[in-house]
């Protein structure tokens, strides 16, 4: 029979970047922490996503902490855009720094939790059967962790190797020699396909949406730029968090059809030319406007005709979507690729998959045997990871149950119905998939640490979102969102990618400058929004 065996004044569930920090600061604030992971390292999703190519789209100056000048001066990344093993390594570097693995408890995964409202506290299973007990409960969960399996007819029944780009072997895998499927063209699949092509001996490629993406331009790192930089990092940063996505760059406003062809052409170019996510800073209408859209849409499909040696497959890598309504990616040779011999363009658009057997995958057309099959098919975005958690909140409220008809927040960091329980950075209606993650777990990390540190100071016991506060927030969500057109696409942001989720686009899209804002007034507001109180 399992029992309470240590408490604790915060549980925080999760050792990636927001677990480390989160850890890190309510250590300031002198409580006793304990976080529970379920890998048996830090890193988050750096320690899940393993597979050939996995790189940041954020350049490594800017997708790092900013809490301690002395961190940021003395770490130095070796590339423009930094790969797993660099930025694992990095998460490493920061929790033997801060000392922080004394109170991570590795190999845990959190299986419920309950609160009590007579205690106001949180029951918290684990994995191992054994229950922990908090005040607070953090949730660290990310908002891409939870890998989604498609539910294709006898997938069960193959007989090679399967593997998920989400949860890749960590002793890495061999292709040399093999004939490889890969379903997915998501940003993973983009990483990993020309790696894995330079190795299998074919790489057939299951394609069920095309996706957009512009060159990386990956470079060892200019080391006169990195010092340019390290003299003024706060400043640095400081200018990245008056742009929308937090990420310092040229984010024009200038609308798309106010100038010539010949200068956004010029445009287009100048901005493929650079790479990276900064395409869709072009022009400031490009997911304001349709037609404006349609001029960024055009520039990359020409790209593809230019670069794609065979008419027939260049069409069939050529999205029809919206550029940027769907992640986009940021890749090294991805096109390219698919002029190599030994890749096979797969339309699943015109030949869907109808079974997997046992050697191989079946489409409408015919059988392709495979020695080894990748699943690049993405995550249960957002919520996945606390829906498998039966988290139950006061008298007895399901979360699952709370969110059967899309999910609701207030700032996209608590719930109301749920006392004492925060979500970092991956709590629907917050701007953390539309913004540089790691600031933006900063600043959540800071303002829950600010709420509990306010809460010590008064001798205050529970807090919990208003109804009427989750219910504006929310709908100033669905009111920024709505003149875009992010909501016209089937994206990860809508949960279009997993059957049966409710489709309610899920990230805050008014901007990362707006939403600090607004969370800063909340705080000056004496937390205005939350109800504070010594007893239940």
């Amino acid at each position: 029979m399992s029992k309470t065996q240590q408490s604790f004044d915060a549980i925080v569930v999760g050792a990636g970047f927001a677990g480390l920090y989160m850890l890190h600061r309510l250590r300031g604030l002198g409580l006793a922490v304990r976080v529970l992971e379920a890998g048996d390292g830090v890193g988050g999703t750096w320690y899940w996503n393993r597979y050939p190519g996995a790189r940041c789209d954020v350049e490594s100056m800017q997708y790092s902490y900013q809490f301690s000048d002395e961190l940021a001066q003395e770490w130095s990344w070796s590339e423009r855009y930094s790969a797993q093993p660099e930025i694992l390594r990095y998460a490493n570097h920061v929790a033997d720094r801060f000392d922080l693995r004394r109170d991570i408890q590795f190999n845990t995964a959190v299986t419920s939790a309950h609160f009590d409202d007579g205690s106001n506290h949180w029951d918290v299973g684990t994995s191992d059967g054994t229950h922990l007990s908090a005040r607070f409960l953090v949730m660290a969960t990310g908002c891409l962790s939870t890998a989604n399996l498609p539910q294709i007819k006898g997938r069960e029944s193959f007989a090679g190797s399967t593997y998920h780009t989400g949860r890749w072997p960590h002793e890495g895998v061999d292709f040399s020699a093999k004939r490889v499927g890969i379903i997915g063209t998501g940003s993973s699949a983009v990483q990993s396909i020309p790696l894995i092509a330079q190795e299998a001996q074919h790489l057939f490629v299951f394609q069920r949406t095309p996706t957009y993406s512009v060159p990386a331009h990956n470079a060892p790192l200019d080391r006169e730029e990195e010092r340019r930089i390290k003299a003024d990092y706060r400043g640095f940063r400081a200018r990245a968090a008056q742009t929308v996505f937090d990420i310092d760059g040229d984010f024009s406003a200038t609308p798309a059809l106010s100038v010539s062809e010949e200068e956004r052409q010029r445009v287009y170019e100048e901005r493929w030319r650079q790479g990276g996510l900064t395409y869709l800073g072009a022009f400031g209408d490009l997911v304001l406007d349709s037609k404006a859209n349609e001029t960024a849409q055009d520039f990359v499909r020409q790209k593809i005709r230019e670069i794609v040696k065979t008419p027939k497959v260049a069409e069939a890598l050529m999205p029809d979507h919206a550029v940027g309504t769907k992640r986009l990616c940021v890749d090294t040779s991805y096109y390219d690729t698919f002029n190599r011999p030994n890749v096979t363009l797969v339309n699943l658009r015109h030949t869907p998959i109808e079974e997997i057997v046992p050697v191989g995958i079946r489409t409408s057309e015919r059988l392709f045997e495979l020695d080894a099959i990748v699943y690049a098919t993405g995550f249960d975005a957002m919520t996945g990871a606390l829906d498998r958690i039966d988290i139950r909140g006061a008298n007895g409220l399901a979360l699952k149950e709370t969110w059967s008809a899309g999910p609701k927040t207030y700032l996209g960091i608590a719930t109301s119905g749920f006392p004492n329980l925060f979500m970092i950075a991956a709590g629907p209606g917050s701007p953390a998939v539309l913004s540089n993650m790691i600031p933006s777990i900063e600043q959540h990390v800071n303002f829950i640490s600010d709420i509990i540190g306010h809460m010590g100071e008064r001798q205050l016991s529970r807090i919990e979102a208003t109804p009427a506060a989750q219910e504006a927030w929310v709908a100033h969500v669905n009111e920024v969102a709505a003149p875009t057109l992010f909501p016209s696409t089937n994206s990860w942001y809508v949960g279009a990618n997993i059957p049966g989720k409710p489709r309610i686009f899920m990230p805050y899209i008014g901007g990362y400058p707006v939403y600090v804002q607004k969370c800063n007034d909340v705080a000056a507001n004496n937390f205005e929004g939350f109800v504070l109180s010594a007893n239940a």
